[in-house]
């Protein structure tokens, strides 16, 4: 391989000659061999960096900062870097020290080489662009990073609220589906009472509809950006009007209803957005993972679980056991959530770890984030497709277990009172016979009256006063 020369502030630094990264991205290389997973892996990260250095670059030139000549080969370069086509040339790790300054410097260093081969120059002549100077003029990795991860979070919510909506349509087309199929409902794994299998399913969906909310206002809270706070939210090196003006150019390069954050020294040093919407994640894996445990649940047999329902085969699920086909699409969505939960550990840990004006941690932070969105969207995806829509009722059993249940003596209290209700069901366990034999044996009810209790298609809903 060949190599050219370059130098910061520490010294020389042997650079591949086709790489469009300098010095300090080497040394981040070295520093840094933590997960194995570069910056290149993230692009959304990429997209966020090179608008952020674009916005800066119009507004630099705009107020007079920056020779419109170095200006537009910036632009130029942002443009090159945004569309992905220099992707291979990030490649310092997600994790680093310094509180993102690597990631930072690898974006500078990167579009400053760029820019320098639209100006008719060499990488590496920075004299004539320079990452520090010019790509990086008016900014500091303290305004750049944290309003780079929101930007990322914004985009990389879309595709999970998106999947998430599907998951939704495809439960809430499952209850409609399964609205007429009659089943043991259970509290506390115990019989309790009758109610439909489309009940059940159309739960699901209301649930994630639910959290589709939470997540649209803890997106809220990101588009607060901290852009012209530079190295602790005192504007220093900005000029007055740069804070407003990169917002705006912002917001024409992304779309995105960017605010400048009031309080610039405050949004420089508090990760409590990031920490809100990793709670909702949370949330949202705490209750997809509740979901799959039921599905699994209903699923369990073929002969000897609950078998309720019966999920798409995917796959033979034993190298010893032949025929046995595991519920494999709930177990790996149940993983993923556990990561999600695991991360939002993380998260809440390297938010309280900041000191003083600024949070060192935010790297961590923005890889947990970003890794919890894309499982999750994964993860809905994979369920919806390959699992819930092919679900189908087993609905002789779910028939054969509200028979053989004690759960539908529930429906005589108003007619016999609990105590009676109560003996008849530890009755009808002790010696195997039904609820109405027992009860019509005993005289509490006669056999139309029975008929009409414990029919439990009058079990689902509220009963009429009339």
């Amino acid at each position: 391989m060949e190599y050219r020369k370059e130098h910061d502030s520490l010294g020389e630094k042997d650079v591949p000659a086709d790489a469009y990264y300098g010095a300090q991205t080497v040394r981040a290389i070295e520093n840094f061999p933590i997960t194995g997973i570069p910056i290149a892996e993230f692009p959304v990260m990429i997209r966020a960096i090179a608008s952020i250095k674009e916005a800066a670059a119009m507004a630099n030139k705009e107020l007079g900062l920056l020779p419109a000549a170095i200006s537009d080969a910036i632009i130029r370069a942002c443009r090159d870097v945004r569309s992905g086509a220099l992707d291979k040339h990030f490649p310092v790790d997600v994790i680093q020290g310094g509180a993102g300054t690597s990631t930072n410097i690898n974006a500078d260093e990167v579009i400053a080489n760029r820019a320098l081969e639209y100006l008719g120059h060499a990488k590496g002549e920075y004299r004539y662009c320079h990452p520090n100077d010019h790509v990086n003029l008016s900014q500091s990795t303290n305004d750049v990073y944290p309003t780079t991860l929101k930007m990322a979070a914004i985009w990389s919510i879309q595709g999970l609220l998106d999947a998430m909506g599907k998951l939704q349509d495809a439960f809430a087309a499952k209850g409609e589906e399964f609205g007429d199929v009659l089943k043991m409902g259970r509290t506390q794994l115990q019989d309790a009472v009758p109610m439909t299998l489309g009940q059940e399913f159309t739960a699901y969906s209301v649930t994630i509809g639910e959290d589709i909310e939470r997540l649209r206002e803890a997106t809220r809270l990101i588009h607060e950006i901290n852009m012209g706070a530079t190295a602790i939210g005192t504007g220093v090196n900005t000029v007055q009007g740069y804070a407003d003006l990169v917002r705006e150019h912002l917001i024409e390069i992304t779309g995105l209803f960017l605010v400048t954050s009031p309080n610039l020294v405050e949004a420089t040093s508090d990760a409590g957005a990031f920490v809100q919407l990793s709670g909702v994640l949370k949330r949202i894996a705490v209750k997809i993972s509740k979901i799959c445990n039921d599905l699994r649940l209903l699923s369990s047999g073929p002969r000897t679980g609950l078998a309720e329902i019966l999920l798409p085969p995917m796959q033979p699920g034993s190298t010893i056991m032949p025929g046995k086909v595991n519920p494999v699409i709930p177990e790996v969505v149940n993983q993923v959530c556990f990561q999600v939960i695991g991360n939002d550990v993380t998260i809440t840990m390297a938010a309280e770890a900041g000191q003083l004006e600024l949070n060192a941690f935010e790297p961590v932070i923005g890889f947990n984030i970003l890794q919890s969105l894309t499982l999750l969207e994964n993860a809905f995806n994979v369920l919806r497709e390959r699992c819930v829509t092919g679900i189908k009722a087993n609905v002789d059993r779910c028939r054969d277990l509200i028979e053989y249940s004690t759960g539908i003596v529930t429906a005589l209290v108003p007619l016999v009172g609990y105590e009676a209700a109560a003996n008849l069901a530890k009755e009808a366990l002790a010696s195997g016979r039904t609820i109405r034999e027992l009860a019509i044996e005993k005289g509490l009810l006669n056999s139309d009256e029975l008929d009409r209790a414990l029919d439990p298609g009058t079990m689902i809903r509220p009963r009429s006063t009339k």
